[in-house]
């Protein structure tokens, strides 16, 4: 038999395919060149020429097991090929329109539960182009006890064309600004790295692995996933006064569900009904025991309790406040954070960013007298040793200049090896914070979120588990499901 041309074997396959094969090219083409578009990434278009094949011509076999004389491979093969378009499309799809995400703790309490999970729109923002494109779709940073990723290829931040920017009261989804550096067996706890370091010392932490684990570094992309509320926007100033907060000078309302620690007493015990009834978790709320040393020094900050009274802390949102009280149930209470002086030997200035370098602030009382300024992208700021204390964890760790330091001689900024008296910010940086106010490891603990750490925004509970319930004792919230995940905007 003669051998055929290239030219006439091409028009022979093309001869062949059927118009139904034609129109499912033309709509995976057309989806295909659009996204090159969005991705402002010409160099994407060659993979055209990769559909065109796979849909029209067939010269690279994808499919040759479909002539296979074995059945099982037939089979196996099948199931293969299935499984891998799906991890493709699910590539995608978590990459640059949406993913799935669990709430893990209860710092957005109650505006979002513990065991909720929720649809998180990252096309809103606009998704940013993976920074480590090599990794598996389906885990975040670890599977089987390894990395999930491979750190090269990478890439350089960009974000591509979204609906909006983020706007104040958002919840937002974000990977941990403090989270570069990580022990691994306290990735997943509050304390990370840096405040082991200042706990046990640099040497124990990196020489200790028993305890700590590798200390190893994640790209922005897989560092872990924390989720809050964005209280203050890029060239804002931030400034807290008795929890109350003011951007730019001027006070805001408190989300509808926000909460805080209370000390409180009560006509009588709090039964799991009460419980379950006021939705305060069993893990969350404590008792001071009547014949203990501190029940008797807590005594005149509930000067309306006898002493027969149960006293208790955990948080608690105005409405649950006012449900009590109009049932008699509770006699007293007071903000937990107003008892900070009784306790002696806890230095609270220490544990709020910048690390007790600013005086007297607090969880409460925060920001000074003019308000910390949230650097916008172009905001220049004069270098002083106040300022460097402030910013110099995003000029270091988030915009990339490793070789800055305050000269100890001169009392100057070094950056990049030539002394520094301003500083021109690169990017947008956020201020999150939780619901959940006294029980949120959020900005005030870690300082300012970068805009390349941004993720995306919670649209929808997907589904909500109660962790502290049976599955016949209200385990699944069915009256969570499908509903707004940020009812405050």
């Amino acid at each position: 038999m003669e051998k055929q041309s290239f030219a006439n074997d091409f028009k022979r396959r093309i001869k062949e395919v059927k118009s139904t094969r034609w129109i499912r090219f033309g709509v995976v083409s057309l989806l295909f060149l659009l996204w090159v578009v969005w991705m402002r990434n010409w160099w994407l278009a060659v993979f055209e020429l990769l559909l065109f094949d796979i849909y029209i011509t067939g010269y690279i076999p994808f499919t040759w097991w479909k002539k296979s004389k074995s059945k099982t491979v037939r089979s196996l093969m099948s199931w293969v090929d299935a499984i891998v378009y799906a991890l493709i499309l699910v590539y995608f799809i978590f990459s640059f329109i949406g993913q799935n995400y669990q709430i893990p703790s209860s710092s957005l309490e109650k505006t979002l539960l513990t065991g909720d999970y929720l649809w998180v729109n990252k096309f809103v923002y606009g998704p940013r182009v993976p920074i480590t494109p090599v990794h598996f779709p389906l885990v975040h940073n670890t599977i089987f006890g390894h990395k999930s990723y491979l750190d090269k290829p990478s890439n350089e931040y960009r974000r591509l064309k979204g609906l909006r920017n983020v706007e104040e009261g958002d919840i937002v989804v974000f990977n941990f600004p403090a989270g570069d550096t990580v022990a691994t067996r306290f990735e997943e706890t509050p304390q990370y790295y840096e405040l082991l370091v200042k706990q046990y010392g640099r040497d124990a932490v990196h020489t200790n692995k028993e305890v700590f684990g590798d200390v190893i570094y994640r790209p922005v992309d897989r560092r872990q996933n924390f989720v809050k509320r964005c209280v203050a926007l890029p060239g804002q100033r931030l400034k807290i006064v008795e929890d109350t907060i003011y951007i730019d000078g001027e006070a805001r309302e408190f989300p509808k569900n926000v909460q805080f620690n209370y000390l409180y007493s009560t006509s009588s015990p709090l039964t799991e009904a009460d419980l379950k009834e006021l939705g305060i978790a069993a893990g969350d709320l404590s008792e001071i025991e009547p014949a203990s040393a501190s029940r008797t020094n807590l005594k005149p900050f509930l000067p309306n309790s006898p002493d027969n009274a149960r006293v208790y802390i955990s948080p608690l949102t105005a409405d649950m406040i006012a449900r009590m009280q109009e049932s008699g149930k509770m006699l007293d209470h007071i903000k937990f954070n107003k008892l900070v002086t009784y306790f002696e030997g806890n230095d609270f200035t220490s544990m709020v960013f910048p690390y007790g370098e600013n005086g007297d602030w607090t969880l409460s009382n925060y920001g000074g007298e003019k308000g910390l300024l949230i650097p916008a992208k172009g905001t220049t700021i004069e270098l002083t040793p106040d300022a460097w204390t402030i910013y110099q964890r995003a000029i270091r760790n988030y915009e990339g200049h490793s070789d800055a330091y305050l000269d100890p001689v001169t009392n100057r900024v070094m950056i990049d090896g030539k002394p520094a008296d301003t500083y021109t910010f690169a990017l947008d940086y956020y201020w999150m914070m939780g619901d959940n106010r006294d029980n949120s490891q959020d900005s005030r603990f870690w300082g300012f979120v970068p805009e390349d750490h941004i993720v995306g925004t919670p649209m929808i509970v997907l589904a909500s588990f109660d962790r502290e319930r049976s599955l016949f004792d209200g385990k699944i919230r069915f009256d969570r499901i499908l509903r707004s995940a940020n009812p405050d905007k």
